[in-house]
């Protein structure tokens, strides 16, 4: 019998959704190899109750995965990719990124339709800094509730202590048969997703031909587009999924376009900018959209932050 194709994923069920997801869609593909998946414990997921800049912020979620990929206990690696880190790790390589799912964040409230029906001081629960300063920016009144653990989790506790509110992504509570929970989807005409959201993230060893023909297969051009456009201005302000970053990119055609807004953590001061230009120039295009905003004084908004 032949080796297994062996794909490395966290062990929680929206990951384990995302990685079989991709094995289901590489069993034809690597036949007659089976395609198995191998659990791996990270960092975020050892320590569940403080916020991640605490445990050590970015990778968090996919340090542990990739030393296995590096050190061949794995062949391929899936990550939500909005958790990856935009600089490359040597010896690996992003080789795919299969169709993006729904970007957008959700309120979601056992009491109120609306995130504008919430009276004022509401309590409103999330563990991003992104979401928490673009809340803030439209609704200054609400008691922000820092949160983390998986959907279900932050489910349950939303229920166990009352809050009146959560902000979650769509992508984890629809691939988890969970859009019934789902209130109300919020506008990215003021609440920008994060960088890659939505999106997965297959990483192979770059001198593993195999495996990454194989993923190569799994690529969809205009979801590998866009992402290379938000993670390259991500990149270019010297940030990470844990800065106050917002980006939204739409590739229509042979035209790419790149909206992004940076905050300070109390959303009291946001900048805005938006570029559009030929999909094939996705990597400029981010770095350009970042050079504007560093000119209107993002570099002020991402220190208020503290340490990435």
């Amino acid at each position: 019998m032949s080796d297994p194709l062996k794909i490395g994923t966290r062990g929680s069920r929206l990951a384990l959704w995302q990685a079989n997801y991709v094995r289901q869609a590489l069993e034809p593909l690597a036949k007659p190899r089976p395609v198995v998946l191998v659990e791996i414990e990270t960092a975020g997921d050892q320590v569940r109750d403080a916020p991640l800049p605490q445990i050590g912020g970015e990778g968090v979620f996919t340090k542990e995965i990739q030393r296995a990929l590096l050190d061949g206990q794995v062949d391929v690696a899936v990550h939500s990719l909005k958790d990856l880190p935009t600089v490359p790790v040597s010896g690996l390589v992003l080789a795919a990124v299969p169709a993006r799912g729904p970007v957008a964040d959700v309120f979601v409230s056992r009491h109120y339709r609306r995130l504008d029906e919430l009276p004022v001081g509401a309590t409103l629960a999330t563990g991003s800094l992104r979401r928490r300063a673009q809340l803030l920016h439209r609704r200054p009144d609400l008691q922000m509730i820092p949160i983390r653990g998986n959907v279900e989790t932050r489910l349950r506790k939303m229920d166990e202590i009352g809050i009146d509110g959560l902000v979650l992504a769509e992508a984890g509570l629809q691939r988890l048969g969970l859009e019934g929970q789902i209130t109300q989807r919020l506008d990215a005409a003021w609440m920008l997703p994060a960088v890659g959201q939505g999106a997965l993230g297959i990483e192979c060893r770059d001198d593993d031909r195999a495996s990454l023909n194989l993923v190569a297969r799994l690529d969809e051009p205009a979801s590998r587009l866009a992402v290379q456009a938000e993670r390259a201005l991500l990149r270019a302000l010297g940030g990470g999924c844990q800065m106050s970053v917002g980006a939204v990119c739409t590739v229509a055609g042979s035209t790419l376009t790149l909206r992004a807004a940076v905050l300070n953590e109390a959303g009291t001061q946001r900048i805005e900018e938006q570029i559009q230009g030929p999909a094939e120039e996705a990597e400029n295009l981010g770095r350009q959209l970042a050079e504007q905003l560093l000119a209107r004084g993002a570099r002020t908004l991402l220190e208020d932050l503290g340490p990435a």
